[in-house]
Formats: C-alpha cells, structure tokens, sequence
C-alpha cells in the first residue's frame, strides 16, 4: 500500500508555481452594499439595480416561476423568450435571434455548429476564451490569425482549401478595449464566399446608434453574411446570451447548436430583466454615449489614450505589481479588475478599469485621488 501514488498531488505543484508567478486567484464574495466604487464590473449603463429591470425580473419570475423547466426544445421556452428574441433582432437590425442559458454557450453553439470538418475557421488571436474553445470543439481546420491583421485573413482565406469558412472576431476585444476592423473583414469575407462571426458583447450598450453595437455603426446590419452573437450580462444587466442573424442561421442552429439543444433554458427572471433592460436603453439612449464619455474620464485619470469603448487598460507589466495596485486600489474605495496571464499575454499584466454610464463626479473626483496614489508607485 505504501507504494500507492496520490492522484491530487500534481495539485499542490500548480498551486505553488502559480503562486511564484504571482497567479494564483482567490473568489471574493461581494455583500449587497460593498461601498466600493464600482470599476470593475460589465454594468456599463448601470442598470444591474435599475427598478425597471429587478421589477421586470420579478414581474417574469412571478408569471412562469423560478426556473424555466428544461431545454428550449422541450419545455424551456417561454412566449417571452420569444418576444426577447424578436426585440433583440429588431434591435440591433438583424433577421432573427436565439436566446442561450449564457454568452459562453452562444459562442460555442454558433461556431460549433456552423464549421465542423470541411470548414476552416480563421480566428483573431484577441477572440474570447469562449471563441477559443468554439474553435477547439469545432472539428475544423483552425487557424489564429495575428491580431487585427486583415492581410494575414485574406490570404488565409485565398488559400485555403476547404469548402466552407468562418472569421472570428469580437467586436470589442474584452482586455483593451480596441477595435476589430470589421468592414474590412466582412469585404474580405466575402470575397472569399466567408461567414463572420462577431462577438459583441463588449459592443451592444456602448457603441453605434443608441449602443445598437458596432455591426450597426458600421453599415453592416442586417447582412446574411454575418452572425452576431451577445451576452445579457454587460450592458443589459442580466444573464445569457443571444445569436443574431439570418433566420436560416437561426434555424440551423435550432436543429444543430448542441449548446442550445442539451442545455436547459434561460431562466425566465433573466429573461424578464434583459427585455426591461432593452427598454430602458430604447427609452434613453443617451446612456451609451454616456458610457463613452466616462471611458474618456477614466482614461485621463489613469493618464493612459483615449479609449474607443468601456474598457481602459492600463498596463503594468508584472502580475505581482498589478495585482498589488488593485488590492491598493480596494483598501482605498475602488473596485478595479485586475487581468494577468493567461487572460492577457505575459508581460501585459494590467488594471482594467470599466465605465459605467451613471458615474458621477463625486465618484469620479475619488477615482482620481485614489489612482493618482496608486499608479505613481506602481508605475515605477
């Protein structure tokens, strides 16, 4: 018995080498009233504790109960995920939607579905992590394209010799915030007879015509050419997530995303709370821009360039220096998130700040006080 080896004893060797490397991550739960100034979290028009959204919540929950029972196909579907999807659509300029339990399982069930052997999938390398794993379960032939680089996609795809393809990007790419050049991408796609897949995400409630997301913004609405795929948890304050776009996409993926098919459906609350949500930004769009705006306030603080959406990064290299600089930054009244290896590449470790649109000058007067300390330190 003695010879016997222990099965979680390469456990212990990760937990130290990440400790070394300044990794290791820890869960803290919040309390309903934290008095953190909130710098951390996706509520980019703050609307997570808007009446309008929890009563839609509650309003939901009460009409078909907690859950919603089971998969889409079978029981989990509701006549108000159905009116979610139509206004999602009809939103952002698209044929038709369908609603997932999560953004995660939106990107695995477009990607995974839509590719598969025969197909070559060309990715950003700034993709999601649940892009990656879209990728990864695929079944096609999959190639990370260096970020941003139209060229290197073009010629990708000109050589390729596969029947179908697929290009992959987010919209607003989660770590720094930029910009996929999307017109572009779509031109080329096209060319090449390619489906885009954009991730916004990061895009719906900040950019384009009342935060109808960057798809919309750029004149590409509504092409066949193109799936869009969202969360419900960033800028409409809830949880799930959406796949938009022609409605023989929409059908495919009925018959074929097994994201969507063995999953159980979005609760109905979660439902309930995005439509109030959709509402209120219908109703004021101004808050997206006001999303912008605040980006731009945090930005000039943090001393680092203009942001092009919600996100500002500022990077700081080291995983020990940034995960110090926002624990300095808690200990002081800022919740701030703080992105190291293997979400961002070595060596680009960094504080990631987000706006949210109802921060207010008081806050922001703190937010100044609190970063200037922080930064000078860490920055040296």
């Amino acid at each position: 018995m003695g010879s016997e080896r222990n099965a979680l004893s390469w456990l212990d060797d990760r937990e130290r080498e990440r400790r070394a490397a300044g990794l290791r991550r820890e869960l803290r739960p919040r309390t309903p009233a934290t008095g953190l100034i909130d710098l951390a979290s996706n509520d980019y028009l703050g609307l997570v504790r808007h009446p309008e959204v929890i009563d839609g919540a509650i309003a939901s929950t009460r009409r078909w109960g907690a859950g919603s029972t089971g998969s889409r196909l079978v029981t989990g579907s509701t006549t108000e995920h159905a009116m979610l999807e139509n206004e999602l659509a009809d939103f952002v300029g698209a044929e038709a939607g369908l609603v997932f339990a999560t953004g995660y399982a939106a990107n695995l069930g477009a990607v995974t579905a839509l590719a598969g052997r025969g197909c070559l999938v060309v990715s950003d390398a700034g993709s999601h992590a649940s892009l990656v794993d879209a990728c990864r379960l695929s079944r096609a032939r999959v190639v990370v394209a260096p970020h941003g680089d139209v060229g290197f996609i073009e010629t990708t795809l000109r050589e390729r010799t596969e029947e179908r393809a697929l290009v992959i990007t987010d919209s607003v790419f989660s770590a720094d915030g930029d910009l996929a050049p999307l017109r572009e991408m779509h031109r080329i796609g096209r060319e090449h007879g390619a489906i885009l897949v954009v991730d916004e995400a990061h895009g719906i409630g900040v950019r384009g015509l009342g935060g109808r997301g960057l798809v919309h913004e750029l004149g590409l609405a509504g092409e066949p050419d193109i799936v869009i795929t969202a969360t419900l948890s960033k800028s409409l304050a809830s949880q799930g997530g959406v796949v938009l776009a022609h409605s023989k996409v929409v059908a495919h993926l009925i018959d074929s995303a097994r994201s969507f098919i063995f999953d159980t459906g979005l609760a109905p609350g979660a439902v309930g709370a995005a439509r109030a949500a959709l509402g209120v930004l219908q109703r004021e769009p101004q808050r997206a821009q006001a999303v912008l705006d605040r980006a731009a306030d945090l930005a000039r603080i943090a001393g680092v360039g203009a942001p092009e959406s919600a996100v500002v990064s500022v990077i700081l290299g080291d995983p020990q220096r940034a995960f110090d600089a926002a624990t300095a930054c808690r200990e002081n009244g800022l919740s701030v998130g703080c992105f190291r290896p293997p979400s961002v590449p070595e060596g680009t470790s960094r504080l990631r700040l987000t706006a949210r649109a109802t921060l207010t000058a008081h806050e922001l007067s703190t937010i100044e006080t609190v970063l200037t300390e922080v930064l000078a330190p860490a920055a040296t």
